[in-house]
């Protein structure tokens, strides 16, 4: 069955909304849009190069990972960073993630390791370094490349928009002292487990990792006003 001129016109799109997704979800994560900030169309299509379809696309998947607040008649916002969406999302990962990290150790395969040793080497060069953006985005990867060893597309997803959430109060508490080198140390603690084939040390190992974390979100201040701020509705 052929498609339709629009269908093929969508299609199309969707690269350019995932790249402007991740723009703004990078952009929201480092503050650059503050919670609160309006998340102008006009302005972002310009910077993406793109039309205003892919940045509407992209606003509502924010929206979805509850990182936008959209009001029809005002515009869309920056989310404020709640206390409870925090929690919530951290009783998704803990939930999913653990799982996965049992299953995934029972099937484990040499190859599996060499992307994590990889990512984790990279990791270590970023403490070395001080890079705390890149020292984040190796961190998505790694639980990305655990998660992604199962094949389920929905856990994924949910894991994805969990960790959306979370991107703000963790990229602010990751440089807190010590806390860089006890994340690389804590990943490597998963793989060391994990190379143990049983499954209920690398769930444990994983269930500690994620429950420290939480520890150093909640323990950490973020910018005055950013956690719980008032709300920003129009």
């Amino acid at each position: 069955m052929k498609r339709s001129a629009h269908q093929k016109d969508a299609a199309a799109e969707r690269p350019k909304a995932e790249r402007v997704y991740r723009y703004l979800r990078n952009r929201i994560r480092e503050l650059e849009l503050p919670p609160g900030a309006r998340v102008e169309k006009n302005e972002i299509a310009q910077q993406c190069g793109v039309s205003r379809a892919p940045v509407s696309e992209a606003i509502a998947r924010l929206a979805a990972d509850g990182l936008v607040d959209v009001f029809p008649q005002s515009g869309s916002f920056v989310a404020p960073i709640r206390a409870q969406d925090i929690r919530e999302s951290m009783m998704i990962r803990m939930g999913l993630e653990v799982e996965a990290v049992a299953l995934v150790t029972a099937i484990a395969t040499p190859a599996l390791f060499a992307r994590l040793d990889a990512n984790l080497a990279g990791q270590a060069s970023a403490v070395r370094a001080g890079n705390m953006q890149r020292l984040d985005d190796l961190d998505e990867d790694f639980h990305a490349i655990i998660l992604g060893e199962l094949k389920v597309k929905r856990v994924q997803r949910l894991v994805e928009a969990a960790r959306a959430v979370l991107d703000r109060p963790r990229f602010q508490a990751l440089p807190a002292e010590g806390r860089p080198k006890a994340t690389l140390n804590e990943h490597r603690r998963i793989v060391d487990a994990m190379r143990t084939r049983d499954p209920a040390f690398a769930a444990a190992a994983m269930c500690v990792h994620l429950a420290r974390v939480l520890r150093a979100i909640e323990g950490h201040s973020p910018s005055q006003g950013a956690v719980d701020q008032a709300d920003h509705r129009p």
